[in-house]
């Protein structure tokens, strides 16, 4: 499967998109003044200690306070091995410093999330401070490779211990997908390389002042060049000149196999519409997704989790119902899993497929799905099928979702995704006007809406506010008002 990456610079912010086979499938959106905090490590200090959550709210220096949970701060397993009762009062209280790492982005009115597991990562490896261990992505297949990786990255460490006593190479490792078929020498530079940028966090762990940040994450057109290059990958296209010189120099300096892909995109026509990527983003927005079939998904992304809805729409088939219902499905779980990288949903997904008979059948959608979330580079499980025909999955949530990038809260539904409707608003004022003639002592009243509502009042509603008026014994005014949202509306006595 070819791959490329596009990186679209402008001084505002940076996008990044993966394309397969011509076809994107995911984006990442990176905004100059408002950079993610995921793989930051601050000094913090503790503001609240929650006995009763078994968390403590940390102040990192961001506007709102992050949230340490105890499982993140002191691994249950090493509690177990040393017969220790885990309560976050014997560990933390107010006014404590201590080392932490953001490893959730702040999402709605909730702060990052933290943990006092620190890591730092090359396009190799992920150095793990208080881990003792070497581990392997488990992408990495092959036995024989497994074990070649391993052994290598031993002896490197070994070998660098024994030259520093410092002790600074202490600690585990993580081979990524990456490092697959890596050259020994590569390896031993990236070993390296992690010893020399943990060191760099320990010296200022020291003298700094709690808040403060000692460690920050590249910025996203470096992070693609550690996090997103594979062997599919065939090319990664700049369009800017500025940006190119430096990708350059880093990849010469971390991974000079990556500098053969890295070319200069100097045509007019933008690169994001060179490859249909600006109506991608249209559509990943969309809460209804058409499939090439006639059927169509509808994602309704919430704070709790998502939902999405198969339905067969225009799609008739040509045999009976349950194959119809079958393909429909079938091409449904290719787009969810492809919707799901392209949105960057999180957390709890819910997938109402279309009900099937046929045990066979739904073994093989189950199967389908799961093939496809394969290929997501982001940690995905499908938790089976409930009793109600759900099939219920996950999906880590590091960073925000395309929508809560580009997106923010509607101000005349409030996120509700609805309004009411002229004449449900036409009723409450109806019943307003009942109470603000029992307050007041007027002989008018005046009511100020948009004009759906007024028109609703003196049409469909106009003998109610005859009888209205007669009931209160005083006159009702109506008048427009343009700059009134769709649910605004006032009374006032004349």
């Amino acid at each position: 499967m070819s791959q490329e990456i596009l990186i679209n610079i402008t001084p505002m912010e940076t996008r990044v998109a993966l394309v397969e086979n011509g076809l994107p499938q995911e984006i990442h959106i990176e905004r100059n003044a408002k950079r993610g905090l995921v793989g930051n490590i601050y000094k913090g200090k503790v503001v609240r200690v929650l006995p009763g959550m078994q968390a403590a709210f940390i102040d990192i220096g961001e506007e709102r306070t992050a949230f340490l949970h105890i499982d993140d701060l002191v691994s249950r397993k090493k509690a177990k091995a040393a017969d220790d009762t885990l309560d976050i009062c014997r560990l933390l209280h107010d006014g404590q410093q201590i080392v932490v790492q953001v490893i959730k982005d702040p999402v709605g009115g909730k702060g990052a999330r933290l943990s006092a597991h620190l890591s730092v990562a090359s396009h190799y490896l992920v150095y793990m401070a208080d881990a003792d261990y070497i581990g392997i992505s488990q992408r990495i297949e092959g036995e024989e490779e497994r074990e070649r990786l391993k052994s290598t990255v031993e002896a490197v460490v070994a070998e660098l211990a024994a030259a520093d006593k410092s002790g600074a190479v202490a600690g585990g490792y993580i081979l990524r997908t990456a490092a697959e078929g890596a050259a020994v020498a590569d390896l031993h530079s990236s070993v390296r390389f992690l010893k020399r940028v943990w060191q760099d966090i320990v010296d200022k762990k020291t003298a700094a002042k709690a808040p403060c940040c000692l460690y920050k994450e590249l910025p996203l057109y470096q992070r693609v060049l550690r996090d997103m290059v594979f062997p599919d990958v065939e090319k990664i296209y700049i369009d800017s000149r500025e940006i190119l010189d430096d990708l350059t120099h880093f990849a010469n300096k971390f991974n000079p196999e990556i500098v053969q892909l890295l070319e200069h995109y100097p045509g007019e026509r933008p690169l994001f519409c060179l490859y249909s990527v600006e109506e991608e983003i249209g559509r990943a927005l969309a809460r209804k997704v058409q499939l090439k079939s006639g059927g169509y998904l509808v994602i309704d992304q919430g704070e709790a989790m998502t939902t999405i809805d198969v339905n067969t729409g225009a799609f008739v088939g040509h045999r009976n119902l349950e194959e119809t219902i079958y393909k429909t499905n079938l091409e449904a779980a290719q787009v969810i899993a492809r919707q799901m990288r392209m949105r960057n949903l999180g957390g709890i997904v819910i997938i109402d497929f279309i009900d099937m008979q046929s045990i066979e059948h739904r073994r093989q959608v189950l199967r389908a799905l799961e093939k496809a979330m394969a290929r997501d580079r982001v940690r995905t499980t499908i938790s089976g099928v409930t009793e109600l025909g759900l099939v219920q999955t996950t999906r880590k949530r590091t960073s925000q979702s395309l929508a809560h990038v580009l997106c923010e809260e509607c101000p005349v539904c409030e996120g509700r995704g609805y309004v009411k409707s002229a004449e449900t608003l036409s009723y409450e004022i109806l019943r307003d006007i009942l109470r603000a003639a029992r307050a007041y002592e007027c002989g008018s009243l005046r009511v100020l809406a948009p004009a759906p509502v007024i028109e609703r009042l003196l049409d469909e509603d106009s003998d109610q506010v005859a009888d209205l008026e007669q009931f209160i014994g005083c006159t009702i005014q109506f008048r427009v008002e343009s700059l009134y949202a769709h649910e605004q509306f006032d009374i006032i006595p004349v």
